[in-house]
């Protein structure tokens, strides 16, 4: 789906019916596994990897516990989703991304950190999100720099869409909360333009339509490396709200 480091390769699933893929951010492409990450996946996925399936997954068994839950979609090498785990183990995290070389990152960050609260499905999110979450199950989303697809004529490949803005509405609870982040402007208004529009979701600073970063979100590699070439970062939040035909 997404990525910090602006990598998001995947594979189609034939499976599944067209009308289910119709959002469709991210392309194929090339990534190596260093062999530390090879061993993750064979050693740690066990332990932290959850596969997809068509079915809503129980969390509560999935994670032992009952407790709030949050999710990231388009985790990237996973240094956000890390740090925010390590810092709220009376959260659950789960992590959607389809690199594996960043899957295989955050595992071996998880394994260092001997983390408990913190599962990862390497599939599209999109299916995810449309199959394999409950309704109302998550408490907090994540979007970090999804791939802004600069180019016009791409900007149909862009993640925040009005369709995907319906799914996150779908497994959100009322009163949970939506993060974004982008460092392209463009892209920034269009993400407000697209939530905004939602009856699912209010601005959470609707005065100015952007929120200052919230100290949660660490500043990744990515954003540092921005920094430097003097890119701004937009940063977003919204509430889940009851729509009317709720």
């Amino acid at each position: 789906m997404t990525s910090e480091d602006r990598e998001a390769p995947s594979r189609d699933n034939e499976a599944t019916p067209p009308s289910r893929r119709s959002i469709r951010s991210f392309v194929i492409r090339g990534g190596r596994q260093t062999a530390a990450q090879e061993r993750a996946m064979a050693e740690l996925w066990p332990r932290y990897g959850v596969e997809f399936n068509a079915q809503p997954v129980d969390l509560d068994q999935l994670f032992g516990r009952q407790a709030p839950r949050m999710l990231e979609i388009g985790f990237g090498a996973g240094e956000a989703l890390l740090a925010f785990a390590q810092a709220h183990p009376e959260l659950d995290c789960i992590g959607v991304e389809v690199h594996k070389p960043g899957v295989g990152h955050l595992l071996l960050g998880a394994e260092t950190a001997g983390l408990t609260n913190l599962r990862v499905i390497c599939h599209d999110a999109v299916e995810v999100l449309q199959q394999q979450l409950a309704p109302a199950s998550i408490q907090l989303i994540h979007i970090f720099f999804p791939d802004p697809w600069h180019k016009k004529r791409h900007h149909k490949r862009r993640l925040i869409q009005p369709e995907l803005v319906e799914l996150l509405a779908r497994v959100l609870a009322v009163g949970g909360k939506l993060r974004l982040a982008t460092d392209w402007e463009h892209y920034a208004l269009q993400m407000r333009e697209v939530i905004d529009a939602s009856t699912s979701f209010t601005n959470d600073a609707a005065d100015t339509g952007f929120v200052t970063r919230n100290e949660e979100r660490p500043l990744t590699r990515f954003e540092r490396r921005g920094h430097r070439l003097g890119h701004g970062v937009w940063d977003l939040s919204y509430t889940r709200i009851v729509t009317p035909s709720q």
